[in-house]
């Protein structure tokens, strides 16, 4: 409890992410074993790996990986993504970023709702990865009224969720009675209905369009397609699937393997064939099937900046370019090895990352700055390069918390299968975007620069001697 008597924001966070996952674990049974195989891949890495458990103290903690998720939904109007951010924010989760996945053929834009500063991540990192359907780019204008016709009559969240949002937004949070009431009221916005609630005719027509607008337009919700564990070895966890009996998508996507990771990587098993039951309009049901809903892994590592990511995003396009994956996983090995070949003059140390100005990192002190600093400090006349050289200060990577569009369009896409439906158009509007949100999301990198920018002040703060210390700004 936060000391006005509201229910903190991280804790909010943290109960619904595992109700969700209770949920969630509930309605896709293979769930349960990811997170098993995840368990024991993360306990196996820190045993076999001490400075990876060391890194990991010294900026996000160990403690956070076992609980850390990220899911993604996808909703249908501006209206539902407007109060979505409302309904987050509720649990100090803001939208960061803006994807374009038309680019790859989805016909949908998205943002990530999570948490801002460093001390909510620690608490809980908790990560829904949002997407707004672009309805417009449904060539069919008769069929494309009648989605949106759809959409406008349907309400995904209850009325005890708005009336919850509302209060905490009128009084700055929520008591702890109304904080559990709440939870359990938006889970319901997120759960499994497999009652279409549209005909068959219509459904196959959507799906025919594409199956992302089946998913999206048929539905009372957006069900939450998949929930997403940390592991700290992906590859492990690819390698180790298909033992579990879960046959894993064809290749990982991001980056190939790396000493230093970098940025995201992520796998997945695909998608459930669930059944479905369709209205025929007399008030019986006519049985059908749907597929949407999987399982994905993924393994975090250092956050680019704008020079590392631009660098990234070339590398990455010439290894697609020179290879591209095949949608039936025909050519695998041979991408995965292109891949790692393409990115094998891409610095893999953390030094000559940090030294390169390719990835944001988070500085401390060492042993022997906390003594000097305990010794009363000294007049530091160097800059951190110079504290570093002399032993004072340590640095370790950022964890980045974001996303990347080819990854999330390569997932999905895996997802989604073959004859996912007609070519979309690239056709980025991130202004619709944010008129439908209602915000501009923040900008990642600015984030991330300005956490590194406050881990030096507060060295440089530590090390200067007592007397002229002064509060570091920020």
């Amino acid at each position: 409890m936060s000391q006005n008597g509201f229910t903190a924001t991280s804790n909010l966070r943290a109960r619904f992410c595992a109700a969700m996952s209770r949920m969630y674990r509930n309605e896709v049974p293979a769930y349960g074993t990811l997170i098993e195989l995840v368990n024991g891949i993360n306990a196996a890495a820190l045993e076999s790996d001490p400075a990876l458990a060391g890194e990991l103290d010294a900026t996000d903690g160990v403690d956070r990986i076992s609980e850390e998720r990220h899911g993604a939904i996808r909703v249908g109007t501006a209206e539902e993504l407007a109060t979505m951010r409302r309904i987050f924010a509720v649990m100090g989760m803001h939208p960061v970023g803006y994807y374009d996945l038309t680019a790859a053929g989805i016909p949908v834009h998205s943002t990530a709702f999570r948490p801002l500063d460093p001390a909510a991540l620690a608490a809980n990192p908790f990560r829904v990865f949002t997407s707004l359907l672009r309805i417009d780019l449904i060539d069919d204008p008769d069929l494309r009224a009648e989605a949106e016709a759809i959409l406008a009559r349907r309400r995904i969240f209850t009325d005890d969720a708005l009336r919850l949002m509302e209060q905490a937004e009128r009084e700055g949070g929520l008591g702890e009675e109304d904080a559990a009431a709440f939870i359990a009221a938006v889970l319901e916005t997120f759960r499994w209905h497999p009652r279409a609630c549209v005909d068959r005719d219509t459904y196959d027509r959507l799906h025919d369009a594409h199956r992302l607008i089946a998913d999206v337009v048929s539905f009372r919700g957006p069900h939450i397609n998949h929930l997403t564990p940390r592991t700290l070895d992906i590859d492990a966890a690819q390698a180790a699937m298909p033992g579990h009996g879960i046959t894993p998508k064809a290749v990982v996507e991001g980056p190939p393997k790396r000493r230093c990771p970098i940025l995201l990587r992520q796998t997945s098993f695909k998608a459930l064939e669930e059944p479905v039951g369709f209205p025929d309009g007399k008030g019986g049901v006519v049985k059908g099937h749907h597929t949407a809903r999987f399982g994905e892994i993924e393994q975090r590592g250092a956050a680019l900046t704008p020079q590392g990511r631009a660098r990234y995003d070339e590398l990455l396009a010439a290894a697609r370019a020179g290879v591209p994956p095949a949608a039936d996983g025909s050519n695998a090995q041979a991408y995965m090895d292109h891949l790692g070949h393409t990115f094998a003059d891409f610095p893999d140390d953390h030094a000559t990352l940090r030294a390169r100005g390719l990835a944001y990192f988070h500085y401390s002190l060492t042993g022997a700055g906390e003594t000097a600093a305990a010794a009363g400090g000294f007049e530091v006349e160097g800059g951190i390069d110079d504290l570093i050289e002399r032993g004072l200060v340590r640095f370790d990577p950022i964890v980045y918390e974001d996303f990347l569009p080819v990854s999330a369009a390569g997932i999905f896409q895996s997802n989604l299968g073959d004859g996912a439906g007609p070519t979309i158009a690239a056709d980025a509007n991130r202004a619709a975007f944010e008129a439908a949100l209602g915000a501009a999301p923040a900008d990642e990198f600015a984030l991330y620069a300005e956490r590194e920018a406050a881990s030096i002040r507060t060295c440089l703060y530590r090390l200067r001697p007592a007397g002229r210390r002064s509060a570091p700004a920020g």
